[in-house]
C-alpha cells in the first residue's frame, strides 16, 4: 500500500473512532481511545515511524534533549505527519520550553483538529500561564471530542471555580 493510500485508509478509521469516541454513553472508550493514538501514530512510512517510537523512548526515558532531537528528525522527513509535531510539543512541554510547546501545538491542531490530546496540552499550558480563558476554551474543544476523561471534566471544574473567583 502506497503511504497516500494508507494515509487515506488511516483518516477513514480515525474518522469512525473519533465518531465512537464521542458518543456521551461509551462504555469501552479507554480501548477507542487506544485504537485511534495507534491510528495517528501510523505515518505510513517505516522510518518516520521509527523515529516516532526512538522519540518516544527517549521521553519515557526522560531524555528529553534526545527525544527533541527525534521527534525534529521525524518533523523534517514528515513534515505534515501532526503525530511528530504533537510529540516534540510534549518534548518541549516536558522541556519547559513552553513558547516552542505552544508552536508544535498549533502546527499539530492545523493538521489534525480533532486531536484532542494536543488540545490537553494547549489546556495545561494556558493554565500554568494563568491564561484562564484560553485555558478553559482549549479544555472544552477537548471536551467536544472526547467527552470520557476525566482530567478533562477536573479541568473544566477547576476553571469554572477559579473564573467565578471561588478559590480552589
Amino acid at each position: 500500500m502506497t503511504p497516500a493510500a494508507m494515509a487515506e485508509t488511516q483518516g477513514n478509521d480515525a474518522s469512525e473512532l473519533l465518531e465512537q469516541l464521542r458518543k456521551p454513553d461509551l462504555e469501552n472508550w479507554q480501548r477507542v481511545e487506544r485504537q485511534l493514538f495507534r491510528e495517528w501514530s501510523r505515518s505510513g512510512s517505516a522510518s518516520a515511524d521509527l523515529l516516532l517510537q526512538r522519540g518516544r523512548a527517549a521521553l519515557q526515558r526522560g531524555d528529553t534533549t534526545a527525544a527533541i532531537d527525534h521527534f525534529s528528525a521525524l518533523i523534517d522527513h514528515a513534515p505534515d505527519f501532526a503525530e511528530g509535531w504533537n510529540a516534540r510539543a510534549t518534548a518541549w512541554f516536558m522541556a519547559q520550553n513552553y513558547g516552542l510547546a505552544l508552536n508544535d501545538i498549533r502546527e499539530t491542531l492545523a493538521r489534525n483538529p480533532n486531536h484532542f490530546a494536543a488540545l490537553i496540552g494547549l489546556g495545561r499550558i494556558m493554565e500554568d500561564l494563568e491564561r484562564y480563558d484560553d485555558a478553559r476554551q482549549a479544555w472544552t474543544a477537548a471536551a467536544a471530542i472526547h467527552p470520557h476523561r476525566r482530567d478533562v471534566k477536573a479541568a473544566l471544574e477547576r476553571l469554572d471555580r477559579k473564573l467565578q473567583g471561588t478559590s480552589l
